[in-house]
């Protein structure tokens, strides 16, 4: 199908559904109205008044792109007779026109009242006027907030000595942190208030302690100040009961147990570290929810209970800490189908996993995995099949594994230590590669704040190529007139040791990730130091082999802009930058960065863009080739809802790799201050996304915009001479590109 008559079709499908939103007249009952559309204004410049719309009752129906009323069209393509089956499928798939409700309208201008009221506008006034046109009809809600008022005095009534120690009180009717005189009269204000103390006093041993013994006493006065009294009042029992100082309670005991009443499973020492309850100290809720959050950290552990008995005639409590264990090892086999390039195949994965194996919780991880694929269009070759084998065993301790850590470290750290040694053989008719690794890596959460950290404290691999067919030696390595430094780097033997760190930071709208990685730096040290011997390539190897050094480092930004419930805008950026150095003059294949695929710049398929305008000439070669040492990706993809569990998409990718030497075989690749600009691929789309909520089945469809490959104007700037069959590219993938 031609690009034109595609969008010809898919305008013409809009349109319809367009008119067919308008005609919705026929389900609105006599004397109503169809809620066309809602306004919210405020006759106060500078107010805020978009950000009280989650307090209006009725919203008009949806918007595909925050433009198209396309579920209305689907529910107004419906006939009346619902009996039959084209009319119940419109209307299951469509939606209902909303119907203006004009107590809801009432009820919102209270809460509207209300909210600004709560936010210091103590005097504000809300209502609203219709606009109808036929059977429509327009809301517009018109907001007076008036003047704000302010704090003005605050005093702090503590009638509870203890508390008033524990609370920093200064007898000057003041508090440390508390209320500050100037700040904005609000209710948010003061119930942050209230919650801070409370948790305070919860964290300090005041077991029985609630947000209901703080009561606040306001008092107008003039110039829009309010002065207040904070009073805590003393303990009672019931309302019946005498005042009291409220008790403080200490933890006496603590046991442990489990639901079933078998055997605890786990070390004492663990059950220890992981208990920020101690025995002695006064309770803390905050030490109680750490425990919660640290036992379910452990993968032996199915569930925690923690309860608390209060002893007879004593501000003593002894602490219950029930276990629920989950069976211990597990074993799965787990098929798969796969398909590279149309060369069909499959796989298997054995995998067996002891969740306790030194009764610590440490998770023991055993994989075997055997891939076989048959091979077509290569000629020359006597094999013409694929063949993968592999094993690994991870090791994953609950807590950092690590000398002079002391123990309140360990406990404060929701930390991860992982031990892991795999080895990979993969027989093609081409070549025999084999791949051993071994990792020690730590990993752990800051949790105050949505962070995370890893530390690769040590990453090693070594590859090792025990055989390369002739043919392929003679057509891509041996060839005098097709000698490929990046082809041939990365079919010789390689060891790679590297240290890494990432950071990741995620707040649901904004999420920030950085890593860094060295290579070499130790290897060549050692190498200057005990004079390493060096290869015909002047390298220095270690076991006769060449070892891998370059600096890595990558960047990656999202953040996310809600509009409403159904429409959201995603914004992207990455980056990421790696040099080869001292004993490489080119990065090891597994760590160069490509362009195009499901998670960049989707007018192109995975490893066919860059770098720079370097045009692909040999498909044998090419994936090698159409590496970079240096990438840049741009994102901005319109989010919206559907209907059921379908969502769509409208994007614009651009971006790009390079390379920060001019390699021979790669022309144009090289990056440049002067050229990379004008090397940056563009693309833009649509994708539908499948949402089951615990992972998502997505289909981009990207055409080309801008392709740095070719000159030509035609071909350059293909989104003004669109080719369908040249242009589009489809994607399917799991999960959201960013």
């Amino acid at each position: 199908m031609q690009v034109h008559k595609f969008y010809k079709i898919s305008f013409l499908f809009i349109v319809v559904l367009f008119l067919a939103s308008c005609s919705v007249a026929k389900f609105v009952p006599d004397n109503e109205y169809y809620l066309k559309g809602v306004k919210i204004n405020s006759d106060q410049k500078g107010y805020d008044a978009t950000s009280l719309k989650p307090y209006i009752r009725q919203s008009p129906n949806s918007k595909w792109f925050s433009l198209f009323k396309i579920p209305l069209g689907v529910y107004s393509l419906s006939g009346r007779d619902t009996t039959k089956f084209i009319n119940r499928t419109f209307r299951r798939i469509g939606e209902k026109p909303v119907i203006f409700d004009s107590t809801l309208a009432k009820i919102a201008v209270k809460d509207l009242e209300t909210a600004m009221q709560n936010a210091g506008y103590l005097r504000a006034t809300a209502d609203f006027i219709t606009l109808k046109k036929g059977k429509k009809l327009s809301v517009i809600y018109q907001l007076h907030p008036q003047k704000p008022y302010y704090i003005g005095t605050v005093k702090y009534d503590i009638q509870d000595e203890n508390i008033k120690h524990i609370l920093h009180f200064d007898g000057q009717q003041n508090l440390k942190d508390g209320l500050k005189s100037g700040s904005m009269f609000t209710i948010q204000l003061l119930d942050q208030e209230r919650s801070r103390i409370t948790k305070v006093l919860l964290d300090s041993g005041f077991y029985r302690f609630h947000k209901d013994f703080i009561v606040f006493e306001a008092d107008s006065s003039q110039n829009n100040k309010i002065n207040l009294v904070v009073k805590l009042s003393k303990y009672r029992i019931t309302s019946n009961s005498p005042e009291t100082n409220h008790p403080r309670y200490y933890v006496s005991k603590i046991h442990f147990s489990t639901n079933d009443g078998s055997k605890i499973h786990i070390r004492p020492t663990i059950l220890h570290d992981n208990t920020a309850i101690k025995e002695g100290e006064p309770f803390s809720a905050s030490d109680l929810q750490k425990t919660y959050n640290n036992f379910a950290r452990l993968q032996s552990i199915k569930y925690t209970n923690i309860s608390f008995t209060e002893l007879p005639d004593t501000s003593l409590l002894d602490c219950e800490i029930q276990l629920s264990h989950r069976k211990p090892s597990t074993i799965s086999f787990q098929p798969e189908g796969t398909n590279t390039a149309g060369d069909f195949g499959a796989a298997g994965l054995l995998t067996y996993q002891n969740r306790n194996l030194f009764r610590g919780s440490e998770v023991l991880s055993l994989q075997l995995r055997g891939a076989y694929e048959a091979i077509t269009g290569l000629e020359g070759y006597k094999d013409q099949n694929y063949q993968e084998y592999s094993a690994e065993a991870k090791l994953l301790f609950p807590r950092f594994v690590a000398p002079f850590l002391s123990d309140a470290f360990r406990r404060q750290n929701g930390a991860t230590s992982e031990f892991s040694i795999s080895y990979n053989l993969q027989n093609r008719p081409e070549f025999h590669r084999r791949v051993f690794s071994n990792t020690f890596r730590y990993r752990w959460t800051d949790a105050q704040h949505p962070l995370s950290y890893r530390l690769d404290l040590l990453d090693l691999n070594y590859i090792y190529m025990p055989w390369i067919s002739d043919t392929f030696k003679h057509d891509y390595l041996d060839n005098v007139g097709n000698i490929n430094a990046i082809l041939r780097y990365n079919y010789e033997n390689l060891l790679i040791m590297k240290l890494g760190f990432g950071i990741s930071y995620n707040n649901g709208k904004q999420a920030i990730i950085a890593n860094i990685e060295t290579a070499g730096n130790l290897l060549n040290g050692l190498a200057h130091a005990f004079s390493f011997p060096k290869n015909d390539s002047q390298q220095f190897t270690l076991f006769n082999t060449a070892f891998a050094e370059y600096v890595k480092g990558d960047f990656d930004y999202t953040q996310l802009i809600k509009f409403d419930s159904n429409n959201s805008l995603a914004l992207h950026a990455g980056v990421g930058i790696a040099y080869p150095y001292g004993n490489s003059s080119v990065l090891p294949f597994e760590k160069r960065y490509f362009a195009g695929g499901a998670n960049s710049v989707r007018g192109w398929s995975v490893r066919e863009l860059g770098p720079g305008s370097f045009k692909g000439t040999n498909g044998s070669i090419d994936f090698i080739n159409q590496t970079g040492d240096m990438k840049l990706n741009l994102n901005v993809e319109y989010r919206t809802k559907l209907f059921w569990k379908f969502n769509g998409a409208a994007f614009i990718d651009a971006g790009n790799i390079w390379t920060l030497r001019n390699y021979e075989d790669q022309p144009g690749g090289q990056f440049l201050l002067n050229e990379f600009y004008k090397q940056i691929a563009v693309s833009y789309g649509l994708g539908l996304r499948l949402n089951f909520d615990y992972f998502i089945l997505r289909l981009d469809m990207g055409m080309k915009a801008v392709n740095p490959a070719y000159t030509t104007k035609e071909d350059h700037y293909a989104f003004l001479y669109p080719d369908f069959s040249r242009d589009f590219t489809l994607h399917f993938a799991v999960g959201l590109p960013f």
